[in-house]
């Protein structure tokens, strides 16, 4: 185990090179792999803003020759490609869970398109795996 201390910034651990993981040749400690989830995470969020984009404008289409929101066939085919694009080390289940998720918010985004009134006087999260109201 390194030395460990408490600093500036709270508990610090110096890391021996043999202790640290090493990626891409280079040896990284939780602070290096933190930025890189930081960088991660940042695209992360442009990527699901340009999703959410997506489905407002297909809420749009949807409400102009009046399809419904919730589409069970192409959910599944979402789902279906998201695992055929897993590599790991995410298992299909957890990932899956994830766009679960990800499928109740862009739902949403569709509901504010097609019908605004309804969702100003809720939280529109109705309908999702996660209910807000239990405490497990």
């Amino acid at each position: 185990m390194g030395l460990s201390g408490f600093g500036r910034t709270g508990w610090t651990t110096v890391l021996t090179n043999d202790q640290r993981l090493k990626a891409n040749d280079v040896y990284m400690d939780i602070a290096d792999w933190r930025r890189q989830i930081d960088e991660i995470d940042r695209k992360l969020v442009e990527l699901i803003s340009q999703r959410a984009h997506a489905a407002h404008e297909i809420g749009k289409l949807k409400r102009d020759i009046g399809m419904p929101i919730y589409e069970p066939d192409r959910e599944r085919a979402v789902f279906e490609n998201a695992r055929r694009a897993n590599k790991g080390p995410l298992p299909d289940r957890d990932l899956q869970r994830i766009y679960e998720r990800i499928m109740d918010v862009m739902r949403a985004i569709q509901r504010e398109e097609i019908a605004p009134e309804t969702l100003a006087s809720g939280d529109g999260l109705g309908d999702t795996e996660i209910d807000p109201e239990v405490n497990d």
